[in-house]
């Protein structure tokens, strides 16, 4: 059997899964105007439950929060039932659904605020490049506005109303969303966050706000249901670090104390994911940095080949790896993986936006062979 090593069952905290090919949030842009996922998104994590695990798309914890068109959200009675709908066609079929909660700080827009108000961010900086507004038109980013220390605890709290929101749409985990150039990644790197305060300086006090997020939604669905996702070394979004291995060992170290469910380390090779599909070669192994950090599972992601993840499953650097662009394109990606079978090939210009196609029209390995 190809592959053999991922077939494995694999414990992450409440959870076990049957295989260690895991699905990542894939940014896909199909929710509606209010952000709820409908029937089509249903169907599309339902075609996946094949997945060892399924984590669902980065998703807003309040209207502020989003930073591209179509996002969903789930924050909202409306977009807490369209949740429960694609759960539950994805459990009918077996599988296993994670949902990863977000903030988008800087990479967000004025547009996106119902007030109008400026996006906010740990320091007054702004990332670099374009966005894309509700109605995809480019424009430049906003100057962001510096978050107040007493308004940090709404951002908490809007977490740990989201993950108890995700519990509520019957989802089997939630995903903390620390890394890609979002809001607590931009508390985390010193080339976003210049505060002087307890949020600020040191990196015991950069993670502040992430160990608050962490730590509260604990208590709100516990720590075997929870995981939390990082990229050191990575730069979406404009990010950049003066000292990522030592500030990221230390947040790493300090996450394993907390006995979660599982950490998701992003490979920086990958950093432009979302953008290109190039893979660096001649990045920094976040796995073979950090992997021996963190006491619990490690999933793995980033530009990784079937026979790569088997590597890095085989050498202890990850529990399991996540495949994006080959679930996007292959539905059945398990099934593939098992029989030797060919791969559909990615189309990125589907990727963002728009129906069916390119989200719930690739083939199936029995169709194609018929």
């Amino acid at each position: 059997m190809p592959f053999q090593n991922l077939f494995e069952p694999l414990a992450l905290g409440a959870l076990t899964i049957p295989n260690r090919i895991v699905m990542p949030p894939l940014t896909r842009m199909r929710a509606d105007s209010e952000g709820t996922p409908g029937p089509i998104t249903a169907q599309y994590y339902a075609q996946r439950a094949s997945a060892g695990l399924i984590v669902a798309e980065a998703t807003a914890i309040s209207f502020p929060a989003r930073g591209y068109p179509q996002m969903p959200g789930i924050h909202s009675s409306k977009q807490v039932e369209g949740w429960r709908r694609v759960v539950k066609a994805v459990h009918a079929r077996g599988g296993r659904i994670a949902i990863q909660l977000v903030h988008h700080g800087r990479w967000s827009h004025s547009l996106y605020n119902p007030e109008g108000g400026l996006p906010v961010a740990p320091s007054a900086i702004g990332a670099p490049g374009m966005i894309y507004t509700p109605t995809f038109t480019q424009v430049p980013f906003e100057t962001p506005r510096a978050l107040e220390a007493a308004e940090l605890p709404e951002i908490v709290s809007a977490f740990q109303v989201a993950a108890r929101n995700a519990m509520d749409a019957g989802f089997d985990a939630v995903e903390i969303h620390g890394a890609n150039g979002f809001l607590l990644d931009q508390f985390l790197q010193d080339g976003s966050n210049r505060r002087t305060d307890a949020y600020g300086g040191s990196i015991a006090n950069r993670a502040r706000l992430l160990f608050e997020v962490v730590d509260t939604a604990i208590a709100e669905i516990g720590r075997q249901r929870l995981g939390v996702r990082l990229s050191p070394h990575g730069n979406l979004g404009g990010l950049t670090d003066t000292d990522p291995v030592s500030d990221f060992s230390y947040v790493i170290a300090q996450l394993s104390l907390r006995g979660l469910a599982y950490m998701h380390l992003i490979e920086p090779r990958a950093s432009s994911a979302g953008i290109g599909d190039d893979a660096s070669v001649d990045s920094a192994n976040n796995a073979q940095l950090f992997r021996r950090l963190f006491a619990g599972p490690v999933i793995t992601a980033g530009g990784y080949t079937p026979a790569m993840g088997s590597e890095a499953v085989q050498a202890g650097l990850a529990d399991a790896v996540a495949f994006g662009r080959l679930f996007a394109a292959n539905p059945d990606l398990p099934e593939r993986l098992l029989r030797g079978a060919n791969l559909n090939a990615f189309d990125r210009s589907t990727a963002y936006g728009g129906g069916a196609h390119g989200y719930t029209d690739y083939p199936f390995l029995v169709a194609a062979e018929a």
